[in-house]
């Protein structure tokens, strides 16, 4: 059995603890918070809760500790701190800070002697897979990469950071006719604006300056300011009513060539009733490669793109070969 361990008990910390329930190899030895344990429920039942002052020993019982925390602030840190002391796996999407990122995990896990996965789930991660098959396959041609429409957990939770913001949902929603455009082999050259636009149901605190919070919003680097983004202020009823949900998607489309006049579309399409359970359901997966690697006696970061799919697969080569080949 592989001992899981997870750190975050929000909607993503769930969505792995669902997970670890459908592998019969995994176990969860531990959820990890820094709230106090005792004011978590958690919906495994004989499973402790602990403090990260226990994790902080280095000597709790994981092989894979799965970090659940937000991209923009929890991470960046948390990551690399316990790549020094176990096997780490997390969903980074910030995809701009993705090569320094991946640096200061691959030195504090080479130095462990650890494995640590980073940047995992559907983009980064699945997506990210095809777009490589793809341009590898089809070399003369360009990748085209829509999300939504759905909640973007990465994005609300950057809102959530604001003062002044008590929640926050956040949709991206695709371009029908970008997409059009693509599919009709127009090969476009698409600004980021001109994908997807950005839609954010906020609800403030009482008196909270809502310019103040829009502006901050729409000029955010790397998460708002290179798109049309729409915000909507809400109450927290209105929030609970209409936007209790977490679905997501999108769609990895390559238009290439491989001779003159010989046109080729690659799509890879998601449509996921809960974003949170999806991107657990990956990251599992991959914790399960990560605790493989390291049983070899491999370390450093990795992504993705590094390791091969058999590791994800809790069926041995024989059985994939004989039935997934």
């Amino acid at each position: 059995m592989i001992k899981i361990g997870i750190l975050g008990y929000g909607n993503l910390g769930r969505g792995v603890e669902a997970a670890v329930k459908k592998n019969a190899d995994m176990e969860l030895v531990a959820v990890y918070t820094r709230r106090d344990p005792a004011s978590l429920t958690i919906n495994t039942p004989g499973v402790p809760v602990k403090s990260t002052s226990e994790l902080d020993t280095g000597k709790e019982p994981i092989d894979v500790l799965v970090i659940c925390g937000g991209s923009a602030t929890d991470l960046p840190k948390m990551t690399p701190k316990y790549a020094a002391m176990y096997n780490v796996i997390d969903s980074f999407d910030t995809h701009a800070n993705i090569p320094a990122h991946f640096d200061n995990v691959d030195k504090a896990a080479k130095e462990a002697g650890k494995v640590g996965v980073i940047s995992c789930g559907w983009d980064p991660g699945m997506f990210s897979l095809n777009r490589v098959y793809a341009s590898s396959v089809l070399p003369h041609g360009k990748d085209y990469t829509f999300w939504g429409k759905g909640v973007s957990q990465g994005h609300s939770d950057a809102v959530r950071r604001i003062e002044g913001v008590l929640d926050c949902r956040q949709y991206t929603v695709p371009v029908a006719a970008a997409i059009e455009r693509v599919k009709n082999g127009e090969n476009p050259e698409l600004t980021t604006r001109e994908k997807h636009t950005r839609e954010c149901f906020v609800v403030a605190e009482e008196g909270a300056d809502l310019a103040r919070i829009e502006n901050e919003i729409k000029t955010m680097p790397n998460y708002f300011a290179d798109y049309d983004t729409t915000v909507h202020f809400i109450s927290a009823e209105e929030m609970k009513a209409n936007h209790s949900g977490l679905p997501h998607g999108g769609a990895v489309l390559y238009s290439g060539t491989t001779s003159d006049g010989t046109n080729h579309v690659i799509e890879y399409r998601l449509t996921l009733d809960s974003n949170p359970e999806f991107t657990g359901s990956v990251l599992i997966a991959y914790a399960r490669a990560a605790a493989r690697l390291n049983s070899e006696g491999v370390c450093g970061a990795k992504t993705v793109l590094d390791i091969a799919p058999a590791y994800l697969s809790a069926q041995d080569g024989a059985y994939l070969r004989a039935h997934l080949l």
